[in-house]
């Protein structure tokens, strides 16, 4: 890149390292309003671990039908998109639904990116079905949207937003039982089938937000490494992505005893609880292997040994940040996917423009860990180093520039755009993507440092060219 805009990017990553106070009183502060637990404490003292039955195997698919047989089920959604249902992953499950004598029904009109006009009409299909289990075939397009339709058949008075994280909708917890629902994934990114987490485009505002309750995590995920092979090698980096944010956002979020209010009941516990010990373990587990084996899963679409793994660190990260939550990679990805004017990623079958949602979260990692590395320099070094990162002669005031520098190269190395101005975005769109990260509380407020506008415009403006 030309000198000026090298000296400009490094400009404003120095700001960003030195953007807010970084006290520990004033790093943790939030505009919450402090509850009391019954302990008498305003910041919370636990954390609960909730994740699906997992079941892995190359083939496993084939059991589908023999599960929900075991499970009763007489009616049954089978729920995939257009492209999916003309592939093995599809035809796998249906023979073991036959075979089994499983009555269904498909429904194969998910939107890759879904939007709450998706999510409604696949609603209104399950309401009309009376289904009594659910099976999701697909990546976390096709879970998430088979998530929030058997939540809404289970609860058909609801009004849409209900159950849509506040502020965007009202966020009440879910109290009423759900069907089984069994995922079977077909990407190595979102490892929804593992989390009780589903996420949609709202059209109204142009914006990505979601439904987040332990309750509508799938009974099972079937992670069939086989399934990996069918995937175009755009698919393989963007959904890899995905799960190397996931890792290094839940790995470095605001610990959980730190993040207020405390819940004063335990259903009120949000799903994304902070960096605890258990998901530590996944996020570094997870990292681990993405430094390994992404770069051969994205080169060679042939290596069953790289996709195989890359699918298991999906779920691995999954069971992380299902848990701990992510922060602000993926709080400033939902108005970068939602806000996409023309660009459409190659190796998509779509016909809407679209930024995949792991690269709209991959493309800002470098200014956000930047930003973030003040609060937990250790754990920003320790995961540059996993990815490749030389950390010998770093010191702990270096930890942002560091791994910043390290997920660059990793990204070059992998084809990534150079950065939001490649996907369509100019100085002149950062007040309303902005605008569009604002609302998205949920996570952004599990960041361990917190963010101004003027933060989030840097953020954005940083991102804008990554090499």
């Amino acid at each position: 890149m030309a000198a000026a805009a090298r000296a400009r990017v490094a400009h404003l990553l120095k700001q960003l390292q030195h953007a807010s106070c970084q006290c520990p009183t004033h790093s943790h502060t939030y505009s919450q309003a402090p509850g009391l637990s019954p302990s008498g404490k305003t910041t919370d003292y636990a954390f609960e671990m909730a994740v699906s039955n997992i079941r892995y195997g190359a083939g496993v698919t084939k059991e589908v039908g023999m599960d929900l047989q075991n499970m009763g089920a007489k009616n049954v959604c089978l729920m995939t998109d257009k492209n999916l249902s003309q592939l093995p992953p599809v035809q796998a499950v249906m023979d073991s639904l036959v075979k089994n004598g499983i009555h269904f029904q498909v429904y194969d009109n998910v939107r890759v990116e879904p939007t709450d006009t998706s999510f409604k009409e696949a609603i209104e299909f399950t309401q009309k079905g009376a289904f009594d289990a659910y099976v999701a075939v697909g990546g976390g397009s096709t879970m998430d949207t088979c998530k929030a339709a058997n939540l809404y058949a289970s609860s058909p008075h609801s009004d849409f937003l209900d159950y849509v994280n506040a502020p965007i909708g009202k966020g009440k917890p879910v109290s009423v039982p759900l069907k089984p629902l069994i995922a079977v994934p077909t990407t190595t990114g979102t490892g929804s089938e593992t989390t009780g987490v589903a996420i949609f485009d709202y059209e109204h505002l142009k914006v990505k937000t979601g439904i987040a309750s332990r309750a509508i995590k799938p009974t099972l995920g079937l992670i069939d490494p086989l399934h990996t092979l069918h995937m175009p090698e755009r698919l393989v980096a963007n959904s890899g992505f995905d799960v190397l944010c996931h890792a290094l956002e839940s790995y470095t979020a605001l610990p959980y005893h730190m993040r207020s209010p405390c819940p004063s009941n335990p259903m009120m516990r949000p799903a994304y609880q902070g960096s605890n010990p258990i998901s530590d373990l996944w996020a570094v587990h997870a990292l681990r292997i993405v430094a390994k084996y992404m770069k051969r899963a994205v080169r060679n679409p042939d290596d069953l040994e790289a996709r195989s793994h890359m699918h298991l660190a999906s779920a691995f990260a999954g069971i992380g940040f299902g848990n701990a939550g992510v922060h602000l990679c993926h709080g400033m990805s939902y108005p970068i996917s939602g806000l996409v004017k023309t660009y459409k990623a190659k190796d998509y079958n779509v016909d809407h423009p679209l930024v995949p949602h792991g690269l709209s979260v991959v493309l800002t990692s470098p200014a956000v860990f930047t930003f973030t590395a003040h609060m937990f320099p250790e754990r920003h070094l320790e995961t540059a180093e996993i990815l490749g990162g030389d950390i010998r002669t770093a010191r702990t005031q270096d930890a942002g520039p560091v791994l910043a520098d390290t997920l660059r190269k990793f990204l070059f190395d992998l084809d990534v755009d150079d950065g939001l101005a490649a996907v369509g975005y100019t100085k002149a769109d950062i007040p309303a993507l902005v605008k569009g990260t604002l609302p998205q509380e949920r996570v952004t407020k599990l960041a361990p440092r917190p963010q101004s506008e003027e933060d989030l415009s840097a953020l954005f403006e940083a991102s804008m060219k990554l090499y």
